[in-house]
């Protein structure tokens, strides 16, 4: 082997922006994040704060005969290993990174608040103010447990799952790369933003419903969906890692 050989693994771990992007780093970014939140709704039992998209993913799971309760964290954990696997990356990570990663999340978040800060002062005299989400009135702990399983699990069913989803779709229409991710990017961030509200639908025989999210108001159909597509961008520039963490950051923010 080559002195350029040998070195060569060295040098791309040691690249901060790539290492932290890597599937396998973030899946050891997010262990944290998913075992904090799946002992936390144990703990709490039946006073637990589920969002939509995990309700849905062991809904979907439940219906194709695979209903155990740790099967969505396994088959999270999974699909980054898969992921990894794919890139043909080598099977190693540098434990360093991820303070970094914390850090560019703890940033992110507070970016995001203070865009929505912005936003409220900017359209609030114009449009409608959301209402207060029903899931304001849990105990603080059910709140945080629930904003971290948020941050997992909209980003692995919006980003990770259904943004690749889409964008294969638009592609297939014929479009370019360019203007496929771009119609993703707003379709998955219409549809996450969409998520979030009250609605009862039922698509192939199965109900979807969402009993306890917000009444529709366009500000805070708007914010969710600008938070969307910067979730999107963070998904597609910094990896699913720092969308999570950035996401649930962000939530978390909110409880002060």
């Amino acid at each position: 082997m080559s002195r350029n050989e040998q070195s060569k693994p060295t040098v791309v771990a040691g690249k901060y922006w790539h290492e932290s992007a890597r599937p396998l780093t973030s899946l050891a970014f997010v262990v944290p994040f998913l075992l904090f939140y799946e002992v936390g709704v144990l703990t709490l039992g039946p006073l637990a704060l589920r969002n939509a998209a995990d309700v849905w993913l062991r809904t979907w799971l439940d219906f194709i005969g695979f209903g155990q309760y740790f099967l969505l964290p396994i088959l999270t954990c999974g699909a980054l290993l898969a992921w990894h696997h794919a890139t043909g990356q080598p099977w190693r990570f540098q434990g360093r990174v991820l303070y970094g990663m914390w850090i560019e999340s703890l940033l992110f978040g507070l970016l995001l608040l203070v865009l929505a800060i912005c936003q409220r002062a900017l359209f609030s005299t114009i449009l409608p103010a959301a209402s207060v989400p029903s899931s304001a009135h849990g105990g603080f702990w059910a709140l945080m447990v629930g904003y971290v399983g948020a941050g997992i699990y909209e980003e692995l069913l919006f980003r990770l799952l259904l943004l690749p989803a889409v964008l294969g779709a638009f592609r297939l229409t014929g479009l370019s790369r360019r203007l496929s991710t771009f119609a993703a990017v707003v379709t998955v961030s219409l549809l996450f933003s969409a998520a979030h509200y009250q609605f009862d639908v039922v698509i192939a025989g199965q109900s979807f419903s969402m009993p306890y999210g917000d009444s529709f108001a366009w500000y805070s159909f708007l914010f969710r969906f600008s938070a969307g597509v910067f979730f999107s961008l963070l998904f597609w520039y910094r990896g699913f890692g720092i969308a999570v963490g950035t996401h649930a950051i962000y939530d978390l923010y909110t409880l002060y």
